[in-house]
């Protein structure tokens, strides 16, 4: 009897050894499909390490305590085309990507570059992160992201964390930093069938808020008498009702470069993308033009998708 009390008791003393490695272990570093979060602390002080990070999702965070060394993230979206299958970690040659990164208030530790073909370009600095200012920028095909610690006496109080958001194939249309150009018809016909958002309505008021890109932004209040698409919501129904009938409400964002106007009376197709829950405006024609450019690819059938018009 006491030998089989004696082998359960090892035999519990190794099970919870082993729980608490795997505790350990579990606490330094977790990783998945779309963000990754990892400790300096795993990292011997005296060795500058880089560890390389695959992220494969168009949207997701990354977290990294007491920073040391650097860290490469691979950016990857699953919006890629499928590839074949002996190539399958290969991305299409030539495709490119639009990706935002937006720190979260006080991240610190480490400077963010984008790395292709082993040259370093800054995108966010420690003060940048800090002050929490978002970029928007393309990724190459072969790029990834290089973020290297800062050198501080105290790293315990440092920690990096930022969420990230990619659009496949860098679509400029409908990017917060795309140009302020009109879009020309085959643009504002693939807008309406790859946008985030797709509404019929009226600008009220513009609004200038304080700059968080390189160009400043300026947020448009827009009411809305049909939403065709939207994704996560940015327009709700005038008055707080839950129906999908009646007027909606939204608020769009833009640089302020493009310098918007309201115009009284004027109804426009409004399509963009979301960029961290906050809409962006992209092509935006007069509704009544829309129309013609519509009706006339319809007619000719090189509409690339279908809308119901009134």
């Amino acid at each position: 009897m006491q030998m089989r009390v004696r082998r359960m008791v090892c035999f519990c003393a190794l099970v919870l050894l082993l729980a608490g490695c795997v505790w350990s272990g579990a606490a330094q570093y977790s990783s998945d499909q779309c963000s990754w979060r990892g400790s300096g602390l795993t990292h011997q002080s005296h060795l500058r390490d880089v560890e390389q990070v695959y992220l494969r999702c168009s949207e997701g965070s990354l977290e990294w305590l007491y920073p040391t060394g650097a860290v490469i993230v691979n950016l990857r979206p699953n919006t890629d085309p499928p590839q074949n299958p002996t190539h399958s970690q290969t991305p299409t040659r030539g495709t490119a990507h639009s990706v935002c990164l937006r720190p979260r208030p006080g991240s610190s530790g480490t400077s963010v570059y984008l790395r292709r073909d082993g040259e370093l370009t800054l995108l966010l600095s420690e003060e940048e992160q800090t002050a929490g200012r978002q970029r928007c920028f393309s990724l190459p095909q072969q790029g990834a992201l290089f973020i290297e610690a800062t050198a501080h006496t105290d790293i315990s109080k440092r920690v990096t964390s930022f969420q990230y958001q990619l659009t496949s194939r860098g679509d400029q249309s409908n990017s917060p930093t795309a140009p302020c150009s009109p879009c020309t018809d085959e643009q504002i016909l693939m807008a309406v069938c790859t946008s985030d958002f797709v509404v019929r309505g009226s600008i009220q008021s513009v609004e200038e808020e304080e700059e968080d890109i390189d160009e400043g932004q300026a947020s448009s209040v827009v009411l809305s008498s049909h939403v065709y698409r939207q994704k996560k919501r940015v327009f709700v129904p005038a008055g707080g009702g839950t129906h999908g009938h009646g007027r909606w409400t939204g608020r769009v964002k833009v640089p302020q470069k493009c310098d918007l106007k309201v115009e009284q009376g004027a109804e426009f197709l409004l399509t963009g993308s979301v960029r961290f829950g906050e809409a962006w405006l992209g092509c935006a024609p007069r509704y009544k033009d829309f129309l013609q450019i519509y009706r006339t690819a319809l007619e000719a059938g090189t509409n690339p998708c279908h809308i119901h018009t009134d």
